[in-house]
């Protein structure tokens, strides 16, 4: 799996409004994002299923301030993980929670 296809798939989606995630990959890089958007302290190391109760519970106390932070809200929410786990999905929670070019498809 090529990390950056993931990070570009959440981004046209939020940018959109369009689609689902469509992967834990996916998934995890979204999260990140809820690090990057709202400071949420999320554990690098956290499993699918862990995650996807840590991000429903935050979820609840949140407000989005646009229509992409929406569209991130709902698929996070909609999404069901599921139990596999590899070092890449730590990296793309890592990526979210610093990403440098928030919405934009390209790293420039």
């Amino acid at each position: 799996m090529v990390p950056s296809i993931a990070r570009q798939s959440v981004i046209i989606k939020c940018n959109m409004q369009k689609s689902v995630l469509t992967g834990n990959y996916e998934f995890y890089y979204a999260a990140g994002l809820l690090k990057k958007l709202y400071g949420v302290e999320i554990p690098p190391d956290i499993k699918p299923l862990e995650l996807k109760n840590f991000v429903s519970e935050n979820l609840k106390n949140l407000s989005p301030k646009d229509e992409k932070e929406q569209w991130l809200f709902r698929m996070l929410s909609d999404y069901a993980p599921f139990e596999e786990y590899d070092d890449q999905m730590k990296e793309l929670l890592l990526w979210g929670m610093g990403e440098e070019y928030l919405w934009s498809v390209n790293l420039e």
